[in-house]
């Protein structure tokens, strides 16, 4: 039975480059820095939460400045090793905005602010979107020469737009300023629209690229 989870007003936060976290995804971590064993000790003797950020490249003089839209997570499973590190699997819980650093030591603590989506548009439109994203997806995946994945069959059983996007934005996109974009963005329908654009975009230059390409393979590119 899944107990209620209630958005605590200060968490622990770990700080990750090129990461953005999502709401119900699954994030494995290896925890090894002193400073988050410690914090981990201390979640799991609690209410197991702390929040994902990722790194603010735009502020480069702080080599640990996040973005200020992160997602707080819950550990579902853990397994401490014999050298002291831990691997867990956080599962995203909550969008949530990191109002302030409370303190860095022994680990950074977050005061942070729940944040809600809104779906944009009405349940019809938001689901044709969520179907038209799902084929492009697939499209892009077939056109890459990529076999279908448990992840990516999973993916066709989840038909609420939101969790939908979430989940696929955080499997299959890999522009990192567009993940964290998505991450910020709120609105629902905006959110599918955005990642349905940049999917169809690489649709657009996989079908140039293979036409240029000919029927020459990847090894022999050169000799077109």
């Amino acid at each position: 039975m899944e107990m209620e989870i209630v958005v605590p007003d200060e968490v622990p936060m770990m700080t990750l480059p090129n990461l953005a976290f999502f709401p119900q995804a699954l994030l494995p971590l290896h925890i090894f820095e002193p400073r988050y064993r410690e914090m981990l000790g201390d979640v799991l003797a609690a209410n197991r939460l702390f929040a994902v950020g990722g790194l603010n490249p735009r502020k480069p003089d702080d080599f640990e400045s996040p973005h200020r839209i992160a997602t707080m997570g819950i550990v579902r499973a853990c397994q401490e090793n014999k050298d002291g590190t831990s691997n867990l699997l956080l599962q995203g819980l909550v969008r949530v905005r990191i109002e302030n650093i409370i303190r860095e030591e022994p680990y950074r603590t977050v005061s942070i602010r729940a944040l809600s989506s809104e779906a944009g548009a009405d349940e019809e439109e938001n689901l044709k979107l969520r179907a038209r994203l799902s084929r492009l997806l697939s499209t892009r995946q077939r056109l890459s020469g990529e076999a279908s994945s448990e992840l990516s069959r999973f993916l066709k059983s989840v038909h609420d737009p939101e969790i939908f996007v979430d989940l696929a934005a955080f499997s299959f996109c890999e522009n990192p300023r567009l993940k964290q974009k998505l991450l910020e963005t709120l609105n629902v329908h905006q959110r599918l629209a955005l990642f349905t654009e940049d999917v169809r975009a690489d649709i657009e230059s996989i079908k140039l690229r293979q036409k240029l390409q000919g029927g020459l393979s990847n090894d022999h590119i050169a000799d077109n």
